[in-house]
């Protein structure tokens, strides 16, 4: 709390949702009613402002559409009509219909759905495991985004922070590579001025011209998935021209030789022709890359979500030891500095309480399990979702809505609102929003620890996912004492204070303060110190790599890898699956390579339904360039479909050159039933990338052709 006057106070909050920058917030209080919610002005990083998602997010705590009581469906699945009932009677529901389930199936037959619709270590993506993994439910993998950045880039740096991203006001040459800033990393762009004020020149590399790409010095647009090429054919001219910084080279890294002979496979007439871009940029990149120090790289996670995206991460984050950027306060790559946070895992996880064998079902490819074309045995009866909306989340979204649709399959949904995934539960259950429950925050985008303390009590019945799995614990006769440990000692635990970061930092100076920042150096790396088996960057990987997980392995050579198991430790390009060079009869049926891009006003798919965001926001649409809207008769306004074999969903279509040719855009995060006909989900592939098991979003092909 940072202060109280009569009725009125103001509370320490910290946002909860999916998103880098974990702004600190202020609440204030009158009269138990939360009035104002606005950023903490004194936050280094986030600096007072919040993003427009959540500058007006009381709208979302006290909406009349809020669930506030628990519900029993009475209706047809999928018709969103529902009963109140007590929580004593939905817990009831839920132990019968989980224990009839596990004595005739197995505990395998009920399956968690979850992921970042709250971000908290208390509330967040792990909250309901150790109820889960204590019952022996299905394990979830959870690899919708970062897990193939995360793997491409532990097999180059380990587990650094990298480059501090308060440090970017003292870049020179900066790369915004896949990575739209302004709409979802708004709070580094004040960094990222203040060194274009003092001379630094932004560089934006992606295939959409976005509302960053259009405000940086030079935007290079490149073919969707031929990242790794470029950043290959970049290697290429800076090795050929001499232009690496050959002493940090020689002491901190290693597997250069092999690295450089790679590169020579990349030459740029070559790298042109794949990614689009004319030879005289990729030469004038490269040289200014690597010869304006210091240099800094802020990769986006939509560059993993290709078949070739790990590859392609891997190749890219070669680059800033290359050039020696890590030599200087601002030089090096931001990826997510989430590496330092001393969160102890295993009690957030409880991972002793799995069973050996249980199996695992990734949660990307839901629709597949729950309609039966993964052979699950015992298949699934039971889904218990809670932080997502996989409706409009998940690939092959009619598959999921067929999965759902099925009457043997008992749904539990905890939510604040009806959404597309709510409306086909059994049981629906009201969570609390972030004004109403004790949480702690960490970040994938700055180095700061934030504490977000309660401002007012829950709403109706809401309890926070904390509280929630304690009753079903209790309810389901779960013993053991960590399922009654209370909000307040967890925020204790599942951080280690005693952590050489954390000097300096407790409990009641969050309280006092709102936020911490780690003991970090700023520049990590002047003299290599990569967290490695090596100790340097690893250009030719001595981790081993199948494709799923990342093992140290302290090997020398590729020869010690496993034919066809293993991944290649050089990068390299990976052409994406759905494309003319992989599949040319494919592509004359889809000729239009598909991308998602993040919502404005929308947190993947969080505020769609409030009336202020979406008409900020505006209609669903498919963004398409003149020349292909041109060949298909197609004009501004018009509703087109969008399709290919998996789905189809229909949109306005806005006609610009905000897109290169041959790729279409549409916005993600809109609900389905509040759309015109589907979402873009409808189209996409539950398939993976080539490393971490991450959702190859990106690789999807459609047509566009005018609705009758």
């Amino acid at each position: 709390m940072v202060s109280t006057v009569g009725e009125k106070k103001v509370v320490h909050g910290a946002c909860p949702h999916d998103c880098p920058d974990t702004c600190a917030m202020l609440v204030t209080v009158e009269e138990g009613r939360a009035v104002k919610v606005e950023g903490n002005p004194d936050h280094p990083f986030t600096q007072g402002t919040l993003c427009g998602k959540v500058s007006d997010y009381l709208d979302r705590v006290y909406s009349a559409d809020r669930i506030l009581y628990p519900m029993r469906r009475v209706g047809p699945k999928g018709s969103g009509q529902f009963e109140r009932i007590s929580w004593e009677a939905a817990l009831d529901e839920i132990h019968d219909r989980f224990e009839q389930i596990i004595n005739q199936y197995g505990a395998e037959a009920v399956m968690p759905c979850s992921y970042l619709g709250h971000e908290g270590l208390l509330n967040g993506l792990t909250v309901g495991d150790p109820f889960f993994n204590r019952l022996g439910a299905t394990i979830t993998e959870r690899t919708f985004c970062i897990s193939c950045t995360s793997t491409a880039y532990l097999m180059t740096y380990g587990p650094t922070y990298g480059t501090d991203p308060d440090t970017f006001k003292h870049s020179k040459y900066i790369i915004l590579w896949g990575c739209n800033a302004l709409s979802t990393n708004v709070h580094l762009w004040s960094f990222i001025q203040e060194a274009r004020q003092n001379g630094a020149k932004l560089v934006s590399i992606d295939p959409v011209r976005t509302r960053t790409a259009k405000q940086s010095d030079w935007h290079i647009p490149i073919r969707p998935g031929t990242d790794g090429a470029l950043a290959l054919g970049l290697m290429n001219v800076i090795i050929n021209e001499n232009l690496v910084d050959q002493d940090y080279v020689e002491k901190y890294t290693v597997g250069f030789a092999e690295l450089k002979e790679r590169a020579q496979e990349y030459p740029p007439e070559k790298v042109a022709k794949i990614t689009g871009i004319p030879v005289a940029d990729i030469l004038t990149l490269a040289r200014e890359y690597a010869t304006t120090q210091p240099s800094v790289i802020r990769i986006g996670v939509a560059l993993e979500k290709q078949a070739g995206g790990g590859q392609g991460i891997r190749a890219i984050c070669c680059l800033p030891a290359l050039v020696g950027a890590w030599r200087h306060l601002g030089g090096g790559m931001l990826q997510a500095p989430m590496w330092p946070f001393p969160i102890r895992w295993d009690v957030v996880h409880r991972p002793h309480l799995i069973q050996p064998g249980t199996r695992v079902v990734n949660q990307w490819q839901l629709g597949r399990a729950l309609t039966g074309e993964i052979p699950l045995d015992p298949p699934i009866k039971a889904l218990f979702v809670y932080n997502c909306n996989p409706v409009t989340q998940a690939a092959e979204q009619e598959k999921i809505l067929a999965g759902l649709a099925r009457e043997d399959l008992f749904i539990v949904v905890s939510e604040h609102f009806m959404t597309d995934t709510a409306d086909y539960a059994d049981i629906v259950l009201p969570a609390t929003t972030q004004v109403e429950n004790l949480d702690l925050m960490f970040s994938w985008g700055h180095t700061y620890v934030t504490l977000n303390l309660p401002a007012i009590e829950p709403l109706g019945e809401a309890v926070p996912n904390t509280e929630l799995f304690r009753r079903l614990a209790a309810r389901m006769g779960f013993e053991e004492e960590f399922f009654k440990t209370s909000d307040e000692q967890l925020t204790l635990e599942v951080l280690d204070w005693s952590a050489p970061v954390m000097q300096g930092v407790d409990m009641e100076l969050l309280k006092s303060q709102g936020y911490a920042k780690l003991k970090i150096d700023p520049v990590p790396h002047t003299e290599g110190n990569f967290p490695t088996p090596s100790g340097k960057c690893e250009f030719m990987s001595s981790m081993k790599v199948d494709g799923n997980f990342v093992l140290p392995a302290f090997r020398q050579g590729y020869e010690e890898y496993e034919p066809g198991a293993a991944i290649d430790p050089l990068p390299d390009y990976i052409p994406q699956r759905e494309s003319a060079q992989s599949n040319p009869e494919l592509a004359k049926r889809y000729p239009l390579n598909l991308l998602s891009a993040k919502s404005h006003q929308f947190i993947n798919s969080c505020f769609a339904n409030l009336p202020k965001h979406s008409k900020l926001q505006g209609e669903p649409r498919v963004i398409i360039h003149p020349e292909d809207a041109a060949i298909r008769g197609i004009s501004n306004g018009q509703i087109v479909k969008v399709f290919n074999d998996r789905g189809t969903f229909q949109v306005p279509a806005i006609v610009n050159n905000m897109t290169c040719p041959g790729v279409v855009v549409a916005p993600l995060g809109y609900w389905r039933k509040l759309s015109c006909a589907g979402t873009i989900n409808a189209a996409t592939a539950a398939t993976f990338t080539d490393m971490g098991h991450a959702a190859a979003v990106g690789d999807a092909l459609v047509e566009v052709t005018v609705t009758s």
